[in-house]
């Protein structure tokens, strides 16, 4: 039964007036240091990822695989529970990651906040950016750059708990006989990144 226009006109009114509280409220808390991390969600060929930042930069990437929620509720835990959908302070994010997938872009040009890697595994991100766009390196490649030359699972383990994929390249780490491995996002993730970069996706 369709709804009445004066309702349906009604209803519209209230959804448009708390959109813009919603708006203002994001805005004052942002203004005030009320909000500790913003996220918003954007739409991709590897499905919705989840973008988060704090005042330092992007501190998480995350699949829908891996549950929106769940990190949300990791993120409050780990950093701050002063956390809101705030899309707009995550534009710059989303841009490069859209031009990312048209093939507009081959490196990511944003300020990360690193926090949630620590130790060896920081030191295993720190060297992902170094493999090129369109190449691969194989985990033992990997752990013979850092200060474990034989830490071969324990490159494998930070990929694996990268909080910044995507961004930061772990999709480029594969076996030694060439087979690409596991993937936070999934191996039909890994598969369409690597295609994409080698230009045959």
């Amino acid at each position: 039964m369709p709804m009445p226009a004066e309702l349906a006109a009604l209803v519209a009114g209230e959804a448009t007036a708390l959109d813009r509280l919603t708006g203002q409220f994001r805005t004052a808390a942002a203004a005030d240091g009320l909000m500790d991390v913003a996220y918003r969600v954007v739409d991709s060929p590897v499905g919705a990822l989840l973008l988060a930042g704090t005042e330092r930069g992007l501190v998480r990437v995350a699949f829908a695989r891996e549950g929106h929620a769940a990190v949300l509720d990791s993120l409050a835990a780990t950093i701050s529970p002063r956390i809101l959908l705030a899309p707009a302070r995550l534009d710059a994010a989303a841009r490069e990651v859209e031009e990312y997938f048209a093939r507009r872009r081959q490196a990511f040009d944003l300020p990360l906040d690193f926090r949630l890697a620590t130790g060896f595994r920081r030191e295993v991100l720190a060297h992902l950016p170094d493999i090129g766009y369109g190449h691969t390196a194989s985990y033992a490649a990997v752990a013979a750059l850092t200060s474990s030359p034989r830490a071969v699972r324990a490159v494998g383990t930070a990929c694996a708990r990268n909080p910044l994929p995507l961004v930061v390249p772990c999709h480029r780490v594969i076996r030694s006989d060439g087979s690409r491995g596991a993937y936070l996002g999934g191996a039909d993730a890994k598969a369409l990144l690597l295609a994409l970069e080698a230009g045959t996706a």
